[in-house]
């Protein structure tokens, strides 16, 4: 992949890059595996009688068993240890319910934006600003999730073992921060 450059235009700002048919391939999986987790979070929330009648969305009320879900949505109030409210975990139900499933519709939403602006055999790619974010987010998503599987913590190393299963995906988790980073200093004026 080439780093992001701007550029301006008549018809305003564009963020470019490219990639080859590999990295596009690699990318649209690590996206369209997250997009589809948040989709099954969703899809698993609870009918309610009283938001069908409103139009209101309601989510799901507990937080997600999936350490990936949960590192993606994680709970709204983390109350201080004997604090009044440390044992009310109904306003943490609470929240994720109203919430969630605006918090999921927006993730999946930006990562929706790299699949349609994603040339399906790499190439050539040109974003609005708009569409940057939305990169931005969808990129963040998915180096959450990845790091969460890999369980990267400030103690893991840069470069792991080549007989350590996580090594080559520590190389993908790495290659989703450069492209982060660079797409980062490309929207900076």
């Amino acid at each position: 992949m080439r780093k992001w450059s701007r550029k301006n235009s008549l018809s305003g700002l564009k963020l470019r890059s490219e990639m080859d048919a590999h990295e596009a391939d690699v990318l649209r999986s690590l996206v369209g595996a997250v997009t589809g987790l948040l989709t099954d979070r969703a899809r698993s929330a609870p009918e309610d009688d009283l938001a069908a009648l409103t139009g209101l969305q309601i989510g799901n009320t507990v937080p997600p068993d999936d350490p990936r879900l949960a590192r993606l949505l994680p709970d709204f109030h983390r109350p201080e240890p004997g604090s009044p409210d440390a044992d009310r975990a109904d306003l943490n139900s609470a929240l994720r319910s109203l919430h969630e499933p605006d918090i999921i519709e927006s993730k999946v939403a930006a990562g929706l934006v790299i699949l349609e602006t994603l040339p399906p055999q790499g190439g050539k790619i040109v974003l609005t600003p708009e569409q940057a974010d939305c990169w931005l987010t969808a990129l963040n998503d998915v180096r959450l999730a990845l790091g969460t599987a890999l369980d990267i913590n400030p103690d893991t190393p840069d470069q792991l073992e080549d007989d350590d299963p996580r090594a080559p995906s520590l190389e993908v988790y790495h290659w989703l921060t450069w492209i982060q980073d660079s797409l980062l200093q490309a929207l900076a004026p």
